[in-house]
């Protein structure tokens, strides 16, 4: 189905994992994409070239996304390329994982700024850009409103996440949908700073009623439910992709 043909998309951490996922799931919809990376220029590239073969413009830009001058310079090259913007799905991410006594203001800043004010200077630029209207989609995750280890900052990032699109949602309509999707354990590269990884994976899968744990294109899928036409009345929403492991006590 190709019902995103000619409308342009950007992904922020779209090279890898979730993002690469979602990335090749809007492509194949027909949408021109352009990925934000941080560090990995071959894995970006990589992902560029399956999003060619899907037909469709696709293009990788360096930004690191909680730094406010290198996110306006990335609208401003969906600017020059395209000329406007369809989707915006922020779902780049990090965070220092630490118990708290450890945390001190850096890792506040440095985890608060590249996932919530990414949120909100990004689609204040990405609004700007949706001369046609348009959605946005963030990433959440159980973080936000459970207690993981060594998960503050981070929960307490997702947690404003959330807070954001409440209110992004609310104030964008009706031209822009805003939505977030918070999945639940999912192993991509982004698991491996946990340091306990591999308990938490065995955990997930074992606590998890629909038998195994959730993959990135579970996430891709819903992501474009939401930004398809079937999701017109839903906005200011967070969806929950779990298999029903936060059901469980």
């Amino acid at each position: 189905m190709r019902d995103l043909e000619g409308k342009v998309a950007l992904v922020t951490g779209g090279s890898r994992g979730i993002g690469k996922a979602v990335s090749l799931n809007l492509a194949r919809r027909g949408s021109n994409v352009v990925i934000a990376y941080l560090r990995n220029r071959s894995a970006a590239e990589e992902t560029v070239g399956l999003l060619e073969g899907e037909g469709v413009k696709a293009v990788a830009v360096r930004a690191n996304v909680g730094d406010e001058a290198k996110l306006d310079g990335l609208f401003d090259s969906v600017d020059e390329m395209f000329g406007h913007l369809d989707i915006f799905i922020s779902n780049a991410a990090t965070g220092v994982i630490k118990p708290v006594e450890e945390l001190d203001e850096r890792a506040w800043r440095w985890t608060m700024d590249a996932n919530a004010r990414a949120l909100l200077l990004g689609a204040r630029r990405a609004a700007s850009l949706m001369t046609d209207g348009g959605s946005m989609i963030a990433m959440s995750s159980a973080g936000s409103t459970r207690v993981l280890p060594g998960y503050a900052v981070v929960g307490a990032s997702k947690a404003a996440i959330e807070a954001l699109v409440r209110y992004l949602g609310v104030e964008l309509a009706p031209r822009i949908r805003v939505n977030a999707v918070s999945p639940g354990v999912v192993d991509t590269d982004a698991l491996k700073h946990f340091p306990i990884r591999d308990e938490m994976l065995s955990g997930a899968k074992n606590k998890t009623p629909a038998g195994r744990l959730v993959t990135p294109e579970d996430v891709a899928g819903v992501v474009d439910f939401l930004t398809s036409d079937a999701a017109e009345m839903i906005t200011g929403q967070t969806i929950t992709i779990d298999g029903g492991a936060g059901l469980l006590a």
